[in-house]
C-alpha cells in the first residue's frame, strides 16, 4: 500500500487512558472534533470494557453519549501490537501516565514514531523536563527527558508537549503533606519563596484541545499553560485567606529532604517532595504561557480551593 493510501485510510484522534486527564481532555475535544467531522478514539483496558464497576459504567456512559469510539487494549503489552494500533491513526494523544509501570513512556513513543503517525502528543503534561535534565533522583523524570531528545532526533511524526505543572488537587493531597486541610498544616519545600506551577485537570483538558486545533497549526514544540504558578509562601497565606483559619507553617529545607529521600528511596512521596523542592524545572511564568496570551481564564489556587470546600 503507497503511503497516500495507507495515509487516506487512517482515523482522525486516538487518545490513550481515559483517566482524570483523560477523561478531561475527551469532553473538551470530542464536541470540537465532532463539528469538524473527525473521529475520536479512546484506549481503555480490556477489563474496563466489560467493566461492572459504577465508576466505569458511568464513564463509558459519558464516552457514548460524547460520541467517543471505546476500544480495549492493553498498552503493556505487545509493542508490534502497539504499532499496529497506532498505525490506524493520524493523531495520538497520550493521557496514560505511569499506570503500566517504567519504560511505558518510551514504549509507546517508540511505537507512535514506528507507525508514523502525523502528530503525537506523548505523556510530559508535567514539568519541563528540559530543565531538570536527568540525574534529579526521579527515575520518571529521566523517562520523560529520554522521551523529548527520542522526538526531537527524528522529523517524520510532529510532536507537541505540553507543560503543565502538577495537578493543583496534588497539593491538597494528605500523601504528598504540603497542604493538609485536616490536620491544617503547611510544609514548605526548599524554601517558603519556591514556586511550582499548577494546573487542574479541566483546564488541561481546555487548552490541550485548544492547542491541538490552533491555527497556525502548533508543531515540535514545548507549549507552556499555568492555572497557577505560586510560591509555597503564597501557598500558605492562600490557605489562610480562603479558609479563614490559622495554620501551621513548617518549611522542610532540600537538605532534610534529601535525607528522607536516602532513608526511603523507593517512597514516591518522598520523592516528588525532595523533586518539588528544587524550583527550576517546576515553575514557569503564567503571562508567558498559551492561556495567558490568548486570553483563556485558569482556575488558580485560591478559586481552585474555594470549590474545594464548597464541594
Amino acid at each position: 500500500m503507497s503511503m497516500s493510501a495507507k495515509e487516506s485510510n487512517r482515523r482522525d484522534l486516538l487518545v490513550l487512558g481515559a483517566g482524570q486527564l483523560g477523561m478531561a481532555v475527551l469532553r473538551a475535544l470530542a464536541p470540537r472534533a465532532a463539528e469538524r467531522r473527525q473521529s475520536v478514539t479512546v484506549v481503555v483496558s480490556p477489563q474496563t470494557v466489560s467493566s461492572s464497576r459504577p465508576g466505569d459504567i458511568e464513564s463509558l456512559g459519558i464516552l457514548q453519549a460524547l460520541g467517543v469510539e471505546v476500544i480495549g487494549f492493553d498498552l503493556a503489552g505487545d509493542a508490534a501490537a502497539l504499532q499496529a494500533l497506532f498505525e490506524r491513526y493520524r493523531t495520538v494523544v497520550n493521557c496514560t501516565g505511569f499506570v503500566a509501570g517504567p519504560g511505558t513512556q518510551l514504549k509507546i513513543t517508540r511505537a507512535a514514531l514506528d507507525a508514523e503517525v502525523e502528530r503525537y502528543f506523548p505523556w510530559q503534561f508535567g514539568v519541563d523536563y528540559d530543565v531538570v535534565g536527568q540525574g534529579s533522583g526521579q527515575p520518571v523524570f529521566d523517562e520523560q527527558y529520554d522521551v523529548r531528545q527520542l522526538l526531537r532526533a527524528q522529523q517524520q511524526t510532529e510532536w507537541v508537549i505540553i507543560s503543565t505543572g502538577m495537578f493543583t488537587s496534588f497539593l491538597f493531597e494528605p500523601a504528598f503533606d504540603v497542604v493538609n486541610l485536616a490536620a491544617r498544616t503547611v510544609h514548605g519545600l526548599g524554601t517558603w519563596d519556591t514556586r511550582v506551577t499548577v494546573t487542574t485537570p479541566e483546564d488541561i483538558g481546555r487548552l490541550t484541545t485548544e492547542i491541538l486545533l490552533a491555527e497556525p497549526r502548533i508543531a515540535n514544540e514545548v507549549v507552556y499553560v499555568a492555572g497557577d504558578t505560586i510560591s509555597y509562601g503564597e501557598l500558605a497565606e492562600v490557605v489562610e485567606r480562603v479558609t479563614g483559619y490559622a495554620f501551621e507553617k513548617t518549611l522542610w529545607s532540600l537538605d532534610k529532604l534529601r535525607a528522607d529521600l536516602a532513608l526511603a528511596p523507593d517512597d514516591v512521596m518522598t520523592r516528588y517532595r525532595a523533586a518539588f523542592a528544587l524550583g527550576d524545572g517546576m515553575w514557569w511564568d503564567k503571562a508567558n504561557t498559551f492561556n495567558a496570551k490568548h486570553g483563556i481564564e485558569t482556575v488558580d489556587v485560591a478559586h481552585y480551593l474555594q470549590h474545594l470546600l464548597e464541594a
